[in-house]
């Protein structure tokens, strides 16, 4: 059974499932040019949060020789999930810069407030590679699945090409499951990677 912690602030309240460390493996089936990268990896995510409207993320993977050993680091990465909307002035930033104005607590109804059409809640997702990629995911969270695709990809002068992504996670008889598609050296968006993950 899954447990929802119930000190968040209003706005973490639909990605309060999340929240927890999450491990398992997956599987990556990816064509570069006339190669197919295949295999298994181990996956590591947690999300937690320390009393700010958003989540902290962070994530690794290492991939799995033939005997199932770990043999190869294959993805650091950390970042924040929130959900979307505009900044007010009793929001601090930008950088260091504290809120201008004072303002009550966001309550259940003003998240509510930010409810889309579909029923689902509009998400914002930045995510930071320790090989120099940037993204910035825009997306939904509706209920147990979540939904986003990459609107920006910042790249170091150095990582490898990579020009847009999607993910979908969801809340599978208590585990987490999610896909990952890519566009990426020189091959179009597609399905690479997938993992089952449960919370330890």
């Amino acid at each position: 059974m899954l447990e929802l912690p119930t000190d968040l602030p209003a706005d973490l309240a639909p990605l309060a499932w999340l929240i927890g460390v999450w491990e398992g493996t997956g599987v990556i089936d990816y064509p570069v040019g006339e190669e197919r990268l295949q295999g298994e990896f181990t996956h590591r995510v947690s999300f937690s949060h320390d009393g700010g409207p958003f989540l902290n993320y962070s994530a690794a993977a290492t991939f799995l020789d033939e005997d199932g050993a770990a043999a190869t680091p294959l993805l650091a990465e950390t970042g924040f999930w929130r959900l979307s909307r505009a900044a007010t002035t009793a929001d601090a930033g930008p950088a260091l810069l504290p809120p201008t104005t004072s303002a009550p607590a966001r309550t259940v109804d003003d998240v509510e407030g930010l409810r889309a059409m579909s029923g689902g809640f509009p998400l914002e997702v930045s995510v930071a590679h320790a090989d120099g990629t940037l993204e910035l995911y825009l997306g939904e969270i509706n209920g147990p699945r979540i939904d986003i695709a990459s609107d920006a990809i910042v790249r170091s002068a150095g990582s490898k090409a990579h020009t847009a992504s999607t993910r979908m996670y969801g809340l599978v008889d208590g585990h987490l499951l999610w896909a990952w598609d890519i566009a990426a050296l020189g091959t179009p968006l597609r399905s690479h990677a997938s993992a089952r993950l449960a919370k330890i």
